[in-house]
Protein backbone atom coordinates (compact mmCIF):
# COMPACT_ATOMS: atom_id res chain seq x y z
CA UNK A 1 0.00 0.00 0.00
CA UNK A 2 0.75 3.58 -0.99
CA UNK A 3 1.91 6.10 2.00
CA UNK A 4 0.12 9.12 3.02
CA UNK A 5 2.66 11.45 1.38
CA UNK A 6 3.55 9.00 -1.87
CA UNK A 7 3.12 9.91 -5.17
CA UNK A 8 4.77 7.31 -7.27
CA UNK A 9 6.50 3.85 -6.30
CA UNK A 10 8.56 1.44 -7.78
CA UNK A 11 7.28 -1.68 -6.45
CA UNK A 12 9.85 -5.01 -6.45
CA UNK A 13 8.03 -8.60 -6.11
CA UNK A 14 10.56 -10.51 -4.25
CA UNK A 15 8.60 -13.80 -4.95
CA UNK A 16 8.62 -13.27 -8.59
CA UNK A 17 12.04 -12.25 -8.23
CA UNK A 18 12.65 -15.45 -6.08
CA UNK A 19 10.74 -17.44 -9.12
CA UNK A 20 13.27 -15.93 -11.67
CA UNK A 21 16.36 -16.92 -9.45
CA UNK A 22 14.96 -20.66 -9.48
CA UNK A 23 14.01 -20.83 -13.08
CA UNK A 24 17.74 -19.98 -14.26
CA UNK A 25 19.47 -21.50 -11.26
CA UNK A 26 17.62 -24.97 -12.48
CA UNK A 27 19.49 -24.40 -15.51
CA UNK A 28 22.53 -24.78 -14.50
CA UNK A 29 24.73 -27.87 -12.20
CA UNK A 30 24.64 -27.26 -8.89
CA UNK A 31 28.49 -26.69 -8.35
CA UNK A 32 28.13 -23.06 -10.96
CA UNK A 33 28.55 -20.13 -9.17
CA UNK A 34 25.86 -17.72 -10.33
CA UNK A 35 26.48 -13.69 -10.38
CA UNK A 36 23.90 -11.26 -10.60
CA UNK A 37 23.95 -7.86 -12.28
CA UNK A 38 23.60 -4.98 -9.91
CA UNK A 39 24.52 -2.16 -12.10
CA UNK A 40 22.64 0.97 -13.23
CA UNK A 41 20.93 1.28 -9.64
CA UNK A 42 20.32 -2.48 -10.51
CA UNK A 43 18.84 -1.86 -13.83
CA UNK A 44 16.74 1.01 -12.57
CA UNK A 45 15.21 -1.08 -9.54
CA UNK A 46 17.45 0.27 -6.98
CA UNK A 47 20.42 -1.76 -6.42
CA UNK A 48 20.49 -1.64 -2.02
CA UNK A 49 17.29 -3.46 -2.49
CA UNK A 50 18.13 -5.61 -5.08
CA UNK A 51 21.43 -7.05 -4.10
CA UNK A 52 19.82 -7.62 -0.60
CA UNK A 53 16.77 -9.89 -2.30
CA UNK A 54 20.24 -11.20 -4.49
CA UNK A 55 21.89 -12.31 -1.25
CA UNK A 56 18.57 -13.93 0.30
CA UNK A 57 18.09 -15.45 -2.85
CA UNK A 58 21.12 -17.08 -2.90
CA UNK A 59 23.58 -15.48 -5.35
CA UNK A 60 27.07 -16.29 -4.92
CA UNK A 61 28.28 -13.11 -6.72
CA UNK A 62 26.81 -9.12 -7.38
CA UNK A 63 28.40 -7.16 -10.43
CA UNK A 64 28.66 -3.10 -10.94
CA UNK A 65 29.70 -1.32 -13.55
CA UNK A 66 31.54 1.26 -12.14
CA UNK A 67 33.87 1.42 -8.55
CA UNK A 68 31.23 4.14 -7.13
CA UNK A 69 28.39 1.61 -7.36
CA UNK A 70 30.20 -0.90 -5.30
CA UNK A 71 30.98 1.71 -2.76
CA UNK A 72 27.38 2.39 -2.58
CA UNK A 73 26.57 -1.50 -1.71
CA UNK A 74 29.12 -1.53 1.05
CA UNK A 75 28.35 1.45 2.72
CA UNK A 76 24.90 -0.41 2.82
CA UNK A 77 26.30 -3.71 4.31
CA UNK A 78 26.51 -5.80 1.59
CA UNK A 79 29.36 -8.42 1.78
CA UNK A 80 28.79 -10.72 -0.94
CA UNK A 81 32.08 -10.37 -3.54
CA UNK A 82 31.14 -7.99 -6.05
CA UNK A 83 33.09 -7.70 -9.51
CA UNK A 84 33.60 -4.32 -11.23
CA UNK A 85 33.23 -4.28 -14.63
CA UNK A 86 34.83 -0.94 -15.86
CA UNK A 87 37.41 -0.22 -12.94
CA UNK A 88 39.00 1.95 -14.87
CA UNK A 89 41.92 3.17 -13.62
CA UNK A 90 41.59 6.40 -11.19
CA UNK A 91 39.74 4.69 -8.13
CA UNK A 92 41.88 1.32 -7.67
CA UNK A 93 42.71 2.91 -3.93
CA UNK A 94 38.86 3.10 -3.22
CA UNK A 95 38.30 -0.38 -4.91
CA UNK A 96 41.09 -1.79 -2.41
CA UNK A 97 39.65 0.02 0.55
CA UNK A 98 36.21 -1.30 -0.20
CA UNK A 99 37.07 -4.83 -0.61
CA UNK A 100 36.14 -4.59 -4.37
CA UNK A 101 37.55 -6.89 -7.49
CA UNK A 102 38.46 -5.35 -10.40
CA UNK A 103 37.94 -6.15 -14.26
CA UNK A 104 41.42 -6.03 -15.90
CA UNK A 105 40.91 -5.49 -19.52
CA UNK A 106 44.82 -4.28 -20.90
CA UNK A 107 48.16 -4.46 -19.32
CA UNK A 108 47.89 -0.55 -18.86
CA UNK A 109 45.10 -1.07 -16.03
CA UNK A 110 46.96 -4.08 -14.53
CA UNK A 111 49.98 -1.83 -14.18
CA UNK A 112 49.25 1.24 -12.44
CA UNK A 113 46.84 -1.69 -10.01
CA UNK A 114 49.97 -3.39 -8.60
CA UNK A 115 52.07 -0.53 -8.37
CA UNK A 116 49.04 0.70 -6.42
CA UNK A 117 49.37 -2.90 -4.47
CA UNK A 118 53.04 -2.46 -4.21
CA UNK A 119 52.86 1.25 -2.54
CA UNK A 120 50.19 -0.54 -0.50
CA UNK A 121 52.13 -3.75 0.25
CA UNK A 122 49.59 -5.75 -0.72
CA UNK A 123 49.91 -9.49 -2.06
CA UNK A 124 47.69 -11.58 -4.02
CA UNK A 125 44.36 -9.12 -4.72
CA UNK A 126 41.78 -10.80 -6.87
CA UNK A 127 41.18 -9.69 -10.29
CA UNK A 128 39.28 -10.78 -13.22
CA UNK A 129 40.91 -10.84 -16.50
CA UNK A 130 38.73 -9.80 -19.14
CA UNK A 131 39.09 -11.29 -22.58
CA UNK A 132 37.80 -9.82 -26.06
CA UNK A 133 36.30 -12.72 -28.18
CA UNK A 134 34.10 -10.19 -30.45
CA UNK A 135 32.25 -7.72 -28.53
CA UNK A 136 34.87 -5.49 -29.55
CA UNK A 137 34.34 -3.21 -26.51
CA UNK A 138 37.01 -4.08 -23.85
CA UNK A 139 39.27 -7.00 -23.34
CA UNK A 140 42.80 -8.87 -23.82
CA UNK A 141 42.68 -10.02 -27.87
CA UNK A 142 44.74 -12.65 -28.38
CA UNK A 143 48.09 -11.29 -29.89
CA UNK A 144 47.97 -10.00 -26.27
CA UNK A 145 47.63 -12.83 -24.22
CA UNK A 146 51.79 -13.27 -24.48
CA UNK A 147 52.15 -9.89 -22.71
CA UNK A 148 50.06 -10.46 -20.15
CA UNK A 149 51.11 -14.17 -19.57
CA UNK A 150 54.76 -12.59 -19.24
CA UNK A 151 53.34 -10.11 -16.85
CA UNK A 152 51.55 -12.31 -14.54
CA UNK A 153 54.25 -14.42 -13.91
CA UNK A 154 56.74 -11.90 -12.88
CA UNK A 155 53.80 -10.40 -9.71
CA UNK A 156 52.41 -11.64 -6.85
CA UNK A 157 50.39 -8.41 -6.19
CA UNK A 158 47.35 -10.03 -7.77
CA UNK A 159 45.73 -13.35 -8.05
CA UNK A 160 43.51 -13.92 -11.26
CA UNK A 161 40.16 -15.02 -9.23
CA UNK A 162 38.17 -15.14 -12.92
CA UNK A 163 38.85 -15.10 -16.61
CA UNK A 164 35.71 -14.15 -18.46
CA UNK A 165 34.32 -12.61 -21.77
CA UNK A 166 31.02 -11.38 -23.10
CA UNK A 167 28.89 -12.45 -26.05
CA UNK A 168 27.77 -10.07 -28.39
CA UNK A 169 24.33 -11.57 -29.33
CA UNK A 170 23.31 -14.52 -27.41
CA UNK A 171 20.05 -13.80 -28.09
CA UNK A 172 19.98 -13.62 -31.74
CA UNK A 173 19.68 -17.24 -32.97
CA UNK A 174 20.68 -15.46 -36.78
CA UNK A 175 23.91 -15.11 -34.82
CA UNK A 176 24.39 -18.62 -33.67
CA UNK A 177 27.72 -19.69 -35.34
CA UNK A 178 29.11 -15.99 -34.21
CA UNK A 179 28.19 -16.82 -30.82
CA UNK A 180 29.83 -20.43 -30.93
CA UNK A 181 33.19 -18.98 -32.21
CA UNK A 182 33.23 -16.34 -29.13
CA UNK A 183 32.78 -19.28 -26.98
CA UNK A 184 35.52 -21.48 -28.98
CA UNK A 185 37.82 -18.78 -28.93
CA UNK A 186 36.83 -18.14 -25.26
CA UNK A 187 37.82 -21.35 -24.33
CA UNK A 188 41.55 -20.99 -26.07
CA UNK A 189 42.41 -18.20 -24.94
CA UNK A 190 40.97 -18.72 -20.71
CA UNK A 191 42.92 -22.33 -21.29
CA UNK A 192 46.27 -20.61 -22.19
CA UNK A 193 46.21 -18.21 -19.60
CA UNK A 194 45.09 -20.16 -17.13
CA UNK A 195 48.23 -23.04 -17.92
CA UNK A 196 50.41 -20.06 -17.85
CA UNK A 197 49.22 -19.10 -14.43
CA UNK A 198 49.47 -22.63 -13.02
CA UNK A 199 46.08 -22.67 -11.46
CA UNK A 200 42.76 -22.77 -12.45
CA UNK A 201 40.31 -19.65 -12.14
CA UNK A 202 36.85 -18.95 -13.01
CA UNK A 203 35.74 -19.07 -16.35
CA UNK A 204 32.80 -17.63 -17.31
CA UNK A 205 31.09 -16.14 -20.88
CA UNK A 206 27.41 -16.61 -20.23
CA UNK A 207 25.36 -13.52 -19.68
CA UNK A 208 21.13 -14.09 -19.38
CA UNK A 209 20.38 -14.77 -22.95
CA UNK A 210 23.23 -17.45 -22.62
CA UNK A 211 22.39 -19.19 -19.92
CA UNK A 212 19.07 -20.12 -21.61
CA UNK A 213 20.42 -21.25 -24.95
CA UNK A 214 23.84 -22.28 -24.24
CA UNK A 215 23.92 -23.72 -20.74
CA UNK A 216 25.94 -26.62 -22.08
CA UNK A 217 28.85 -23.20 -21.88
CA UNK A 218 28.37 -22.39 -18.42
CA UNK A 219 31.63 -23.36 -17.09
CA UNK A 220 32.47 -21.89 -13.53
CA UNK A 221 29.86 -18.85 -13.44
CA UNK A 222 27.50 -17.33 -15.29
CA UNK A 223 26.16 -13.75 -15.06
CA UNK A 224 22.21 -13.12 -14.92
CA UNK A 225 21.91 -9.38 -15.55
CA UNK A 226 18.10 -8.64 -17.51
CA UNK A 227 16.70 -12.23 -16.89
CA UNK A 228 16.51 -11.76 -13.19
CA UNK A 229 14.58 -8.43 -14.07
CA UNK A 230 11.89 -10.60 -15.85
CA UNK A 231 12.73 -10.40 -19.44
CA UNK A 232 13.68 -14.35 -21.06
CA UNK A 233 15.40 -14.80 -24.26
CA UNK A 234 13.22 -17.40 -25.51
CA UNK A 235 9.67 -17.42 -26.84
CA UNK A 236 7.09 -18.85 -24.86
CA UNK A 237 9.15 -18.31 -21.56
CA UNK A 238 7.12 -15.95 -19.05
CA UNK A 239 9.01 -14.88 -16.18
CA UNK A 240 7.80 -12.59 -13.42
CA UNK A 241 8.13 -9.01 -13.97
CA UNK A 242 10.08 -7.88 -10.62
CA UNK A 243 9.68 -4.27 -11.23
CA UNK A 244 5.50 -2.47 -11.18
CA UNK A 245 5.92 1.51 -11.76
CA UNK A 246 2.75 3.07 -9.94
CA UNK A 247 1.39 6.15 -9.00
CA UNK A 248 -1.76 7.50 -7.89
CA UNK A 249 -3.89 9.99 -9.50
CA UNK A 250 -3.74 13.87 -8.54
CA UNK A 251 -6.65 15.17 -9.85
CA UNK A 252 -9.43 14.40 -12.43
CA UNK A 253 -11.20 17.15 -14.96
CA UNK A 254 -14.24 16.95 -16.60
CA UNK A 255 -13.21 18.94 -19.43
CA UNK A 256 -16.07 20.18 -22.10
CA UNK A 257 -15.67 20.61 -25.87
CA UNK A 258 -15.56 24.24 -25.70
CA UNK A 259 -12.10 23.53 -23.64
CA UNK A 260 -10.36 21.95 -26.55
CA UNK A 261 -6.96 20.90 -25.99
CA UNK A 262 -4.79 19.44 -22.86
CA UNK A 263 -0.83 20.08 -21.85
CA UNK A 264 1.89 21.12 -23.80
CA UNK A 265 1.50 22.39 -27.53
CA UNK A 266 -2.20 21.48 -27.04
CA UNK A 267 -1.94 18.28 -28.52
CA UNK A 268 -4.63 16.56 -26.86
CA UNK A 269 -7.61 17.25 -28.16
CA UNK A 270 -10.92 17.42 -26.34
CA UNK A 271 -13.48 14.67 -27.34
CA UNK A 272 -16.79 16.41 -29.05
CA UNK A 273 -18.98 14.82 -26.47
CA UNK A 274 -16.25 15.83 -23.70
CA UNK A 275 -13.28 14.40 -21.84
CA UNK A 276 -12.28 12.68 -18.57
CA UNK A 277 -8.76 13.14 -17.27
CA UNK A 278 -6.71 12.25 -14.88
CA UNK A 279 -3.46 13.87 -13.94
CA UNK A 280 -0.18 11.60 -12.29
CA UNK A 281 2.52 12.51 -10.72
CA UNK A 282 5.30 10.99 -13.70
CA UNK A 283 6.56 12.41 -16.44
CA UNK A 284 9.50 12.26 -18.53
CA UNK A 285 12.04 13.16 -15.70
CA UNK A 286 10.66 9.56 -14.60
CA UNK A 287 11.39 7.68 -17.35
CA UNK A 288 8.01 8.44 -19.30
CA UNK A 289 9.15 8.62 -22.58
CA UNK A 290 7.90 11.75 -23.95
CA UNK A 291 6.78 9.01 -27.19
CA UNK A 292 4.32 7.50 -24.87
CA UNK A 293 2.03 10.24 -24.67
CA UNK A 294 -0.61 11.70 -27.20
CA UNK A 295 -2.49 8.11 -26.72
CA UNK A 296 0.83 6.04 -27.80
CA UNK A 297 0.35 4.22 -24.50
CA UNK A 298 -2.09 3.52 -22.51
CA UNK A 299 -1.73 2.66 -18.59
CA UNK A 300 -3.94 0.35 -15.85
CA UNK A 301 -6.55 1.86 -14.09
CA UNK A 302 -9.13 0.30 -11.77
CA UNK A 303 -8.81 -2.81 -14.75
CA UNK A 304 -9.22 -0.84 -17.70
CA UNK A 305 -6.38 0.60 -20.14
CA UNK A 306 -6.79 3.96 -20.10
CA UNK A 307 -4.37 5.87 -23.27
CA UNK A 308 -2.15 8.91 -22.59
CA UNK A 309 -3.27 12.64 -23.68
CA UNK A 310 -1.72 15.75 -25.14
CA UNK A 311 2.15 15.65 -24.72
CA UNK A 312 4.06 14.09 -21.04
CA UNK A 313 5.23 16.82 -19.26
CA UNK A 314 8.33 16.67 -16.80
CA UNK A 315 6.78 15.75 -13.74
CA UNK A 316 3.25 14.75 -14.98
CA UNK A 317 1.27 13.14 -17.46
CA UNK A 318 -2.53 12.96 -18.59
CA UNK A 319 -4.54 10.48 -18.92
CA UNK A 320 -8.17 10.37 -20.65
CA UNK A 321 -10.23 7.94 -18.19
CA UNK A 322 -13.18 8.63 -20.27
CA UNK A 323 -15.91 6.14 -18.94
CA UNK A 324 -13.79 4.81 -16.33
CA UNK A 325 -15.01 4.87 -12.39
CA UNK A 326 -12.39 6.53 -10.65
CA UNK A 327 -11.02 8.84 -7.56
CA UNK A 328 -8.07 10.75 -6.75
CA UNK A 329 -6.02 8.74 -5.09
CA UNK A 330 -6.91 5.86 -7.12
CA UNK A 331 -3.58 3.58 -8.13
CA UNK A 332 -2.73 3.70 -12.33
CA UNK A 333 0.18 0.69 -13.07
CA UNK A 334 2.32 2.40 -15.57
CA UNK A 335 3.99 -1.29 -16.10
CA UNK A 336 4.41 -4.38 -14.31
CA UNK A 337 2.05 -7.29 -14.99
CA UNK A 338 -0.16 -5.02 -17.29
CA UNK A 339 1.21 -2.85 -19.36
CA UNK A 340 4.23 -5.05 -19.50
CA UNK A 341 7.82 -3.08 -19.89
CA UNK A 342 7.79 -5.08 -22.71
CA UNK A 343 5.29 -3.83 -24.52
CA UNK A 344 6.18 -0.10 -23.81
CA UNK A 345 9.53 -0.88 -25.34
CA UNK A 346 8.20 -1.95 -28.82
CA UNK A 347 6.18 0.93 -29.02
CA UNK A 348 9.43 3.41 -28.58
CA UNK A 349 11.34 0.75 -30.53
CA UNK A 350 14.08 0.23 -27.71
CA UNK A 351 14.77 -2.46 -25.38
CA UNK A 352 13.14 -3.19 -21.57
CA UNK A 353 16.55 -1.95 -20.52
CA UNK A 354 16.36 1.35 -21.57
CA UNK A 355 13.10 2.03 -19.75
CA UNK A 356 14.08 0.07 -16.61
CA UNK A 357 17.17 2.24 -16.15
CA UNK A 358 15.55 5.43 -17.23
CA UNK A 359 13.43 5.37 -13.86
CA UNK A 360 15.12 7.95 -11.63
CA UNK A 361 16.24 7.50 -7.99
CA UNK A 362 13.65 10.43 -6.62
CA UNK A 363 11.04 7.10 -7.25
CA UNK A 364 11.07 5.16 -4.08
CA UNK A 365 11.93 1.62 -4.63
CA UNK A 366 9.61 -0.25 -2.36
CA UNK A 367 9.88 -4.20 -1.81
CA UNK A 368 6.80 -6.40 -1.48
CA UNK A 369 7.42 -9.60 0.02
Amino acid sequence: MFGENDFSRLELDLSGCRDNYRYFRGLLKPQTKMLVLVKANAYGHGAVEFAKMMTEAGADYLAVAYPVEGMELREAGIHKPILVLTAGTDFFNEIIDNNLEPSIPNTSALDILCKTLEERDIRNFPIHIKLDTGMHRLGFVTSELAELEDYLSKTDRVRVKSIFSHLAASDEPENDDFTLGQIKLFQQNAGALSDSLGYKPMWHILNSAGIERFPQYQFDMVRLGIGIYGISALPGVKLAPVASLKCKILQIKHLKPEDGTVGYGRHGKIAPEGTVTATIPVGYADGIDRLLGCGRASFLLNGKRVPTIGNICMDMCMLDITGVEAKVGDTVTIFGKEPTISELAAILGTIPYEILTSVPRRIERVVIP
